[in-house]
């Protein structure tokens, strides 16, 4: 019987020859994160196709971002630390602020709620490292490229879209360039700020919810018509 057992688990293994081999390495795809929405960005124009469109979607995939939490009685310390460290004020209430770093590079933190905030900056360095050697003894930092990505509309109808589906005035007399909103979107949690009067949007969200946002974005815009970058 032992043989017999032996002889019918052969006959269900296949031999080591015979399995495919994958020919990209795990460290280089641990090192290239994919896009969140990759699958689904289809670029050029959609939905009405006369005129000019009513916006511009994207995906705004070469950012590093990071979560950033205050240590219990450490926001002002915090604070005075942004500022001698990157020449940037730290926003206290509903704004985000930013600044042009000696490499290039844009820095910028977005408000999260209190002490709180989202920080990003473009390009595949380590942010999370950067901020918890310059930040660590004041905050808590956590690296978020793989939790969360960024959705850019920008155009005329931007704000109508986004109405569809928000419940908070973004009139621009109630919501300017530089604010910023802790909201639902299509009954998905984000977070929301104002890029500039054109309008620019742009909105942080978890990648496990990318999709949807997308999705629903893109059906709300097809009206207007939009194009995909």
């Amino acid at each position: 019987m032992p043989c017999a057992a032996r002889t019918s688990a052969s006959k269900c293994v296949p031999p080591a020859s015979s399995i495919l081999k994958e020919r990209d390495c795990v460290a280089e795809l641990l090192a290239s994160p994919r896009a969140a929405l990759a699958d689904v960005v289809r670029s050029g124009r959609h939905g009405r196709t006369d005129g000019p469109p009513g916006l511009i979607l994207s995906e705004r995939a070469e950012l590093s971002l990071a979560t950033i939490i205050a240590r219990k009685g450490e926001s002002q310390a915090l604070a005075e630390l942004v500022r001698s460290a990157y020449g940037i004020d730290l926003p206290l209430t509903p704004r985000f602020a930013g600044g042009q770093l000696p490499d290039g590079r844009f820095l910028i933190f977005i408000w999260g709620g209190f002490e709180q905030w989202l920080a990003f900056a473009e390009g595949a360095q380590d942010l999370e490292r950067e901020l918890t050697l310059g930040l660590g003894k004041r905050a808590m930092i956590t690296d978020q490229s793989d939790g969360r990505t960024i959705l850019r509309l920008r155009g005329p109808k931007a704000r109508a879209v986004l109405a569809k589906g928000m419940a908070i005035d973004l009139h621009p007399r109630a919501f300017k360039p530089g604010d910023v909103a802790l909201t639902m979107a299509a009954h998905i949690g984000v977070q929301l700020w104002q890029v500039d009067g054109t309008p620019t949007y742009e909105i942080a969200v978890a990648r496990s919810l990318a999709k949807s946002l997308w999705a629903w974005l893109s059906a709300s815009a097809s009206e207007f018509g939009y194009e995909v970058e």
